[in-house]
C-alpha cells in the first residue's frame, strides 16, 4: 500500500480591490477631470473636523486633496491620516480612514487627489 497524500488548499492573501465609484454616481458639478478619485465622504465629525472615507486610491501624508460637492469646494494638504485609533503615514485602497479638514464637508462629497498646494 502506498501512503495517501493529504490535499492542502492554498489560501491566497490577496486583497480584493475596493469597488470603484461609478461615474454616474458623481454629479457633474462634483467631477474633476484627470484627478484620481479617493472616494466619497462617508461621515463628517464637526467636533474633531474629520471626514471619513473608504479609499479607492492610495493616500499619504503631504498629498493634496480636493473635496468637491454641491456646496463644498475645498483644497488642502493632508496633515495626518487616522486608521482606526492610530495615526498612519499612508493608507492603501480599501482602507477606511479619517482625515482632518479645514472646513465643513458634506456626506457624499467627492474627494480627489490633487497636487499639493
Amino acid at each position: 500500500m502506498t501512503p495517501m497524500k493529504k490535499k492542502t488548499s492554498k489560501k491566497t492573501t490577496e486583497q480584493k480591490a475596493p469597488p470603484k465609484t461609478r461615474i454616474e454616481d458623481i454629479a457633474p458639478e462634483e467631477q474633476i477631470v484627470g484627478a484620481p478619485l479617493l472616494g466619497k465622504v462617508r461621515r463628517y465629525d464637526e467636533t474633531t473636523r474629520e471626514m471619513a472615507l473608504l479609499l479607492e486610491t492610495a493616500l499619504s501624508v503631504g498629498d493634496g486633496v480636493r473635496v468637491k460637492g454641491l456646496h463644498t469646494d475645498l483644497i488642502q494638504r493632508v496633515e495626518f491620516i487616522r486608521a482606526g485609533k492610530r495615526s498612519v503615514q499612508s493608507a492603501l485602497p480599501g482602507e477606511s480612514v479619517r482625515v482632518e479638514v479645514a472646513d465643513c464637508v458634506q456626506v457624499g462629497d467627492a474627494v480627489y487627489k490633487v497636487r499639493a498646494s
